[in-house]
């Protein structure tokens, strides 16, 4: 009875702590978020349970079904990585965050709950801390997707392509959508932190268009 209370701990801490992480990708709106990560987490502490009694049960290498968890993961992962337009490839921090809540899955099968603790403390503070320095430091180049108004589809698209050209900047899978009052123009730009602000900064003071608005990151870490 007490063991079986041990491994109900071990799972349920391993369903919050998985839980902690997927609640920040969630956060961020990344394909594998709360329920992926959760699931993850608890499925390794699962499996490295597993693998420890029925090998005390039947025989056999207690390692062997846990050893199974990181190619498992290196699959899941490899399919979280996408190529994006351009050079840009995205989905690489989802791939090694999953590698790593596996690895807490399997410390807190395993009853190591320091090191389960201490690596999700550090996977946030990655993501987080590390994550905002990236960006503010204009380390990294993201896709970024922007839409301005006006009165004719021609005018705009002429009037955004001056304006990005001074800034050696090319409008990416433009969508247009026209509506009883205006015509809206959705496209997309990839840069830096300081790129995309200055690409902002510069449609809203050309004067050039009814409305100018940033949408967001598209797919990026």
């Amino acid at each position: 009875m007490q063991a079986a209370l041990d491994d109900l701990i071990r799972l349920s801490v391993a369903a919050a702590l998985g839980g902690l992480i997927g609640l920040e990708r969630e956060a961020k709106h990344r394909p594998a978020g709360l329920r992926t990560n959760l699931l993850i987490c608890v499925g390794a502490a699962a499996f490295t349970l597993l693998s420890n009694q029925l090998a005390a049960r039947y025989g056999g290498d207690h390692t062997r079904i846990a050893a199974q968890i990181i190619p498992g993961i290196g699959f899941i992962g490899a399919g979280s990585i996408l190529h994006a337009r351009g050079d840009l490839v995205t989905g690489l921090t989802s791939a090694a965050t999953l590698f790593l809540v596996a690895s807490v899955g399997m410390a807190v099968g395993g009853g190591m709950y320091w090191i389960a603790v201490f690596t999700t403390i550090l996977i946030l503070g990655v993501l987080r801390i590390l994550g905002y320095a990236e960006r503010r430091m204009n380390l990294k180049k993201t896709i970024r997707a922007y839409e301005v108004t006006g009165s004719h589809e021609a005018d705009i698209t002429a009037n955004v392509n001056g304006v990005l050209e001074t800034l050696h900047f090319m409008m990416m899978n433009t969508q247009i959508a026209p509506t009883p009052k205006h015509v809206r123009v959705q496209f997309e730009c990839q840069g830096t932190y300081r790129e995309h602000a200055a690409v902002l900064y510069s449609l809203q003071q050309s004067g050039k268009f009814e409305s100018v608005a940033g949408l967001g990151p598209v797919q990026s870490e």
